[in-house]
């Protein structure tokens, strides 16, 4: 029997946590995260830690994992997401590291393209995991032998590709049961591109590895690793190349994004600022490929801001400037309406949640399927208002929580 039917994961661990006589920033303390990260974990504001941080929680507070997440158990194992068929095949391309030079890797401008093709197969694919599951084995081992087996300049530019490769490997890997191979994958990319001198690559590497500090919640280290990145671009902003540019426009915008999902309302509109201020430079219509930064994703990046500052009002008008058909990628797409369909959720508008999220669907149906928000707020519309129950019970089969 569930001792507190009723209480959602946030309200129950306050209760254990005062129970136990911990301070918030005593329990952040000896599971690794910050006091802030407790107090939005329990307040709801983000999404209930995962299996090895949930057993971490409850050995501290000496209390069994299955009294922790109570009836939520099962709920938190299908919010968190599936498990891609290809999963196995790029997690064994990563962890087979080329250690000898018995295979002759293809020609650098060879490999280049085909990487060129992998990223633009990314954004314009539906289904862009399984596209991506079937071309980052091979490009990884490729580029690994490269790295190995090229010298000089050669050899810097192949370790460039490399972090470019695991950036996009970090992008399938994203809401899968595989958080081991997602800090591998982010550190080494960040190796590949200190090796490689390249200042595209390291910003690159840079705006990925801020993106897994923030999900794992350990958010000073996010906002330490990208603001270091932004400190040491920042006497070359005068004279860069676009593309060079718009990096550094979204590694500020990444301390935006990380100083919401922290609370910090007005450092987050700060760094939004700063982030707008950047794409202003940018020609009209450059796109950047690995981050999605420009002119036309400021106003989704509002929107991120806004939702994960809880404040669903700002969220839902700052949408209604943007127009999601005018955003280049397809899963960047399905994300914004994610977040967009979070903001209708806040505000109790069932009917235009569920439009939204149906809309992301249709542009960017593998995206809504691993995301833990589209999943939790699709479970709660399977409880909503009755007139909604058919729509919210179809969107939960096409995302795979109902057989």
């Amino acid at each position: 029997m569930d001792p507190m039917p009723g209480l959602t994961f946030g309200q129950r661990l306050k209760v254990y946590r005062e129970r136990s006589g911990k301070t918030r920033a005593v329990l952040g303390g000896l599971v690794g995260r910050s006091a802030e990260w407790v107090k939005a974990v329990e307040s709801d504001r983000i999404l209930p830690p995962r299996v090895h941080m949930l057993d971490r929680i409850a050995r501290v507070l000496k209390v069994d994992v299955s009294v922790l997440v109570g009836e939520l158990g099962g709920r938190s194992a299908v919010v968190n997401g599936p498990e891609h068929p290809a999963l196995a095949s790029v997690r064994d391309a990563v962890n087979r590291t080329a250690l000898f030079n018995d295979v002759a890797p293809p020609p650098l401008n060879e490999i280049r393209e085909r990487l060129a093709a992998a990223w633009r197969a990314r954004h314009q694919a539906a289904d862009h995991r399984t596209v991506l599951g079937a071309l980052l084995p091979e490009l990884l081992r490729d580029l690994q032998r490269a790295a190995l087996t090229y010298q000089g300049d050669e050899r810097r530019q192949a370790q460039a590709l490399l972090s470019q490769v695991l950036g996009l490997a970090q992008m399938f890997l994203a809401y899968q049961p595989a958080a081991e191979l997602l800090w591998r994958v982010a550190d080494r990319a960040m190796v590949a591109a200190q090796e490689s001198g390249d200042t595209e690559a390291l910003a690159c590497a840079g705006w990925f590895l801020c993106q897994v500090h923030r999900d794992a919640g350990d958010w000073d280290t996010a906002m330490a690793v990208t603001l270091d990145v932004v400190s040491t671009l920042k006497p070359q902003m005068a004279e860069s190349s676009a593309n060079l540019l718009a990096l550094w426009g979204a590694l500020n915008f990444e301390a935006a994004y990380t100083a919401a999902r922290a609370g910090e309302e007005g450092r987050a509109w700060r760094y939004w600022d700063r982030a707008d201020q950047v794409a202003q430079r940018l020609p009209q219509g450059f796109y950047q490929q690995q981050t999605s930064f420009s002119r036309i994703i400021m106003g989704v990046h509002a929107v991120t801001v806004a939702v994960e500052l809880q404040k669903s009002g700002e969220a839902v008008r700052q949408s209604r400037r943007i127009d999601p058909a005018a955003i280049p990628s397809r899963p960047r797409r399905a994300r914004h309406l994610i977040e967009v369909a979070r903001g209708h959720h806040g505000k109790g508008h069932t009917e235009a949640a569920v439009a939204t999220l149906r809309q992301a669907y249709e542009s960017a149906p593998e995206t809504i399927r691993f995301n833990g928000y589209a999943r939790q707020i699709t479970l709660d519309l399977l409880d909503g208002p009755r007139a909604m129950r058919d729509e919210a019970r179809d969107l939960a089969l096409k995302v795979g929580l109902l057989a």
